[in-house]
């Protein structure tokens, strides 16, 4: 079943390609991936068989934290074109009946903007309040012990307003008070303007850290977890400057609008101690339609006991409480190197495409994961990524995930540009380029047109419900089933053999790794996996 965009459910159970605009295609040739070159590229993404794709900023920003630090929201930044380059990604993205999500950053904005600048010219001023300030204590220490994701205080002196602000991530970037209620006007008006535009979704960012306890108390300590270097950050439940239950007459004011307007999606990011309940909170009935956390993207391996946990969190049927799912973005380690199974890397590309595919809520496919790219490794004087800089050695390291897409095998910088790309093209990478997989029936590339374009069309993997067959420390089954069809997904996630007598007679729809039939039992080999539709 395939839905157009004007469909209201044309989101459920979708599969949303995300494209981080600086590396996907320059064709400006100064290194910098743009618009235009999104729009030039899309025929690669439409073919892939998804339903949408979700844009990484491209707003005017000064770029300290490549636009997650925004200046102006309702503008493009020159260095990735103009608004008529949006309009026309838009123009083709319609044609391609492919809907555009962008991302939206409500926690914070750029110190450059021009809301910040009049708000930390007094304390009387209109936007006065728009920001998070604070008075010093009296030894004039900040306000309290609340600590940067990023490293340090999240407290920041200003004095021209002879107060600290608040900031969760850089310094320069300065944490909205989005407790007021005309900001929040403000920024429901921009989502408008956004719609009118042509744009179909909003992915939130960092929605977790958009309000903050009023009261400014500290956070209680939490204890180490790991032996290894921490964070300050690391040392704190985040229970006053994360997730206040304040947001949740917003996300229904926010909701009321989008619905006003027609199909329109909306997805939070929830890194919260306790994202589960706050993506549930974030989600119910009359809010956003879906959220997803780290829960994947920052897991160290990847476990039947894993995924038992944090699938089974959700409902296995129904319209409500509807997730979303990602294994790779540009703040994770890209999941065929993170997830390191002994086996190849192609396998293992594979094996994880299929285990996410099956999965019942929204799929997210981060941009090269198709190819099968490993991490890129990143030596510290080509570092951009200001979190892996000051937290060297021991940084997520995103620069790695962030690399150009490689589309030409043979090409200077791999097809994506004509001059030295911002970040440098990994020869592994360009060995996997676009160009090279597409003609290989065996590729990692073909193998996604061909998952994702049955998922696309199949209404018992986008909308059935999920029943886990067993608890298994080393396997992974369920049923997904809708209108009397059954398609049963088995991932044997050990090293040994397995053997399931009860999908011998099963269609094979995809396998992954050794996978075959003795007559009585479905015999799996190592890391392998299977999607089965069920036969009477």
């Amino acid at each position: 079943m395939t839905r157009r965009m004007d469909d209201p459910e044309w989101w459920r159970g979708a599969v949303i390609y995300q494209i981080y605009p600086r590396s996907f295609q320059d064709t400006k040739g100064d290194g910098v991936g743009d618009l235009r070159g999104i729009t030039e590229r899309l025929c690669h993404v439409a073919d892939l068989g998804v339903d949408a794709v979700w844009l990484s900023p491209f707003f005017r920003s000064p770029m300290k934290d490549f636009g997650y630090d925004v200046s102006d929201y309702r503008d493009v930044d020159p260095m990735f074109g103009t608004m008529k380059d949006f309009d026309a990604l838009v123009e083709e993205a319609n044609r391609l009946d492919l809907p555009i999500i962008i991302d939206q950053v409500y926690s914070h904005t750029s110190d450059q903007h021009a809301w910040f600048a009049e708000s930390a010219s007094s304390r009387d001023n209109p936007k006065a309040d728009w920001y998070v300030w604070a008075d010093p204590k009296a030894d004039g220490s900040p306000p309290n012990n609340w600590q940067s994701i990023f490293g340090g205080p999240s407290w920041r002196w200003s004095s021209g307003r002879q107060q600290y602000y608040l900031h969760n991530f850089l310094p320069s970037q300065p944490d909205l008070n989005l407790h007021n209620e005309e900001l929040q006007e403000e920024i429901l008006d921009t989502v408008k303007f956004w719609i009118e535009r042509g744009v179909k979704g909003f992915r939130l960012d960092a929605l977790h850290c958009s309000m903050h306890n009023r009261s400014l108390e500290d956070n209680p300590p939490r204890p180490r977890r790991c032996n290894g270097p921490v964070r300050p950050y690391d040392l704190q439940w985040h229970t006053n400057d994360h997730a206040q239950p304040e947001m949740l007459p917003f996300l229904e004011k926010f909701r009321r609008m989008t619905d006003a307007h027609g199909a329109i999606f909306s997805v939070a990011e929830v890194g919260a101690d306790d994202s589960l309940s706050v993506m549930k909170d974030y989600t119910a009935e009359g809010r956003l339609q879906s959220a997803y956390s780290f829960d994947f993207l920052w897991s160290p391996e990847l476990t039947a006991e894993t995924v038992h946990e944090k699938v089974g969190a959700w409902p296995s049927s129904g319209e409500k409480q509807w997730p979303s799912w990602a294994f790779s973005n540009h703040d994770a380690v890209r999941a065929v190197s993170r997830w390191n199974l002994p086996v190849s890397e192609q396998q293992r590309a594979k094996l994880f495409a299929l285990l996410l595919m099956s999965l019942r809520g929204n799929v997210f496919i981060y941009q090269g994961e198709e190819l099968g790219l490993p991490q890129a490794d990143i030596p510290f004087e080509k570092l951009q990524d200001p979190e892996a800089i000051a937290n060297w050695p021991n940084s997520l390291g995103r620069d790695g995930a962030r690399t150009p897409m490689p589309w030409e095998a043979r090409a200077p910088f791999a097809g994506f540009t004509t001059s030295e790309p911002w970040l440098p093209i990994n020869g592994r990478h360009q060995a996997l380029a676009a160009d090279g997989q597409r003609d290989d029936p065996g590729s990692v590339l073909n193998f996604y047109r061909e998952l994702t374009s049955y998922r696309s069309g199949s209404d018992v993997l986008k909308l059935g419900t999920l029943t886990f067959l067993d608890e298994g420390r080393e396997t992974v089954a369920f049923d997904r089933t809708l209108n009397g069809e059954t398609l049963r997904a088995i991932f044997n996630l050990s090293a040994s053999e397995l053997a399931f007598s009860e999908a011998a007679a099963a269609e094979k729809l995809f396998t992954v790794g050794d996978v075959s039939s003795d007559g009585d039992s479905l015999i799996m080999g190592a890391f392998s996996g299977a999607l089965l539709r069920l036969t009477e």
